[in-house]
């Protein structure tokens, strides 16, 4: 995992800007239809993120209170 993770890090953004690039020169307008929709996901993504976070936040508030 030590070398995984910031090689996942680096590869994953140049993959989606190299196929971007390449929707382009194959698709043209297309590109940006590719893009919302990659960006829609990548919001939907940072939601249920959040969303986790607040609720373990919130359960070991509870924990910590006790009974």
């Amino acid at each position: 995992m030590r070398i995984a993770k910031p090689l996942l890090l680096v590869a994953t953004p140049l993959g989606v800007v190299i196929g971007l690039e390449e929707a382009w020169r194959l698709a043209g307008g297309l590109v940006v239809l590719l893009a919302t929709l990659i960006g829609l996901f990548g919001i939907a993504i940072l939601g249920v993120v959040r969303v986790v976070r607040r609720e373990a936040r919130e359960g070991r508030a509870k924990v910590e209170q006790g009974p």
